[in-house]
């Protein structure tokens, strides 16, 4: 018999009943620290004081009232945005998937309003992730997206991860943009060098192409700038953006320059519960403390802490580890071993981390985790990884 939650995820068998700052609270008292934030949304960790203020002060004047009427609290939070960022106009949403799937429409409608209707093929690369919508995975293109599930959506071309020959080769006179995360996720933690996306950025600016950033995952401040592409000094023209922008309150969005964004008009677009009161009330608040002076500096130097103590475990534990990757707080622990069984044996040791494609162990701590955090999670994946060597060889 089919359970009432539909079973489309493989749960760990673990009921989590509270969250405090780094820490994650099972309903038998056991205490873990969380070194996923859930999936990189709670980027200022567990019950943030801050958040719990913004988020019970709103919800005690207004919860909804639909995008018929002017939303204050969403006039807000667009402006904050067009403060710090390229972006000209904010277009709010619940998730990435959402944000994904204007950002495709925002592209094509840009070019039919251009007169060149033919002009609707989105590049993306292999390894991607945008969404589990049918735009979001024709997107990424994999089997495992798409299988199943056809038709799939057409318009799209897939590209091998960092060849430029092929980029430069598939980029016609019918390319509306092409669509890339900074750093790949789901994909591994596989990071853009800068000169990569500084040579998207001209091949777009050279055949009129639109830049599309997915920083859904990498972006508010989890690399240790306010978003990932600003390593590059480079900007988009429309940009992806959820998980860690509410916090853990259900929030997306998609960033525009005025230009890319001509063709979206009353009526192109909408949603019923974007761009909420709750939900912009809480990404004000998460806006403010990430854009606060001294905060992603001090991103930075956890970073630089956490990265250095990584690097020593995979040098202490070669039969498990192979490699740290990734940029900031979105990193990657590349393994010999099952990247399943070292996530498993953290849970044992009580740390939660997250696998990705790639054999590879994402870790996407809070923004605000502490030096003793860092060095208490070394401790418990080092316990990890020595209970995955003991039952390897016990094999």
């Amino acid at each position: 018999m089919i359970p009432s939650v539909l079973p489309t995820y493989n749960r760990a068998p673990l009921e989590f009943v509270k969250g405090e700052g780094s820490w994650l609270v099972e309903r038998d008292g056991r205490r873990f620290l969380d070194l996923g934030s859930g999936i990189a949304v709670n980027a200022l960790g567990h019950a943030h004081p801050d958040l719990v203020a913004a988020l019970h002060e709103q919800a005690q004047k207004l919860w909804h009232v639909s995008n018929l009427y002017t939303i204050p609290q969403q006039q807000r939070l667009a402006d904050l945005l067009v403060q710090h960022t390229f972006a000209d106009t904010v277009f709010f949403t619940n998730s990435g998937t959402e944000s994904c799937e204007l950002a495709v429409k925002m592209a094509r409608k840009y070019w039919y309003d251009q007169g060149d209707s033919n002009r609707v093929e989105i590049i993306t690369f292999e390894g991607s992730f945008h969404g589990r919508s049918t735009a979001a995975i024709a997107a990424a293109g994999s089997e495992k997206m798409v299988k199943g599930f056809g038709p799939v959506l057409g318009g799209f071309t897939h590209l091998p991860w960092g060849d430029h020959d092929a980029l430069r080769g598939a980029v016609t006179d019918r390319t509306a943009a092409i669509l890339i995360e900074p750093v790949q996720g789901e994909g591994g933690i596989r990071s853009l060098p800068d000169q990569c996306l500084k040579g998207l950025r001209r091949i777009c600016d050279e055949t009129g192409a639109l830049l599309i950033l997915d920083e859904v995952q990498c972006g508010m401040g989890r690399t240790g700038r306010l978003f990932a592409h600003e390593w590059a000094g480079i900007a988009p023209d429309i940009m992806m953006v959820a998980k860690g922008i509410g916090g853990g309150f259900p929030l997306g969005a998609v960033l525009a320059s005025e230009r890319a964004a001509s063709g979206m008009t009353a009526g192109t677009h909408g949603s019923t519960y974007g761009g909420n009161p709750l939900g912009c009330a809480v990404g004000s608040k998460v806006v403010e403390v990430v854009s606060a002076p001294g905060f992603l500096g001090q991103v930075n130097a956890r970073a630089g802490a956490l990265r250095q103590k990584l690097e020593a475990l995979v040098a202490s534990r070669p039969e498990v580890f192979e490699e740290v990757r990734g940029r900031g707080l979105i990193l990657g622990l590349v393994c010999k071993a099952p990247n399943t069984d070292v996530v498993k044996a953290g849970y044992d040791n009580l740390v939660i981390t997250v696998p990705a494609a790639d054999n590879v162990v994402r870790l996407l701590p809070p923004l605000n985790i502490t030096e003793d955090e860092i060095s208490e999670a070394l401790a418990r994946l080092d316990a990890a990884a020595a209970q995955v060597e003991t039952a390897a060889s016990s094999c």
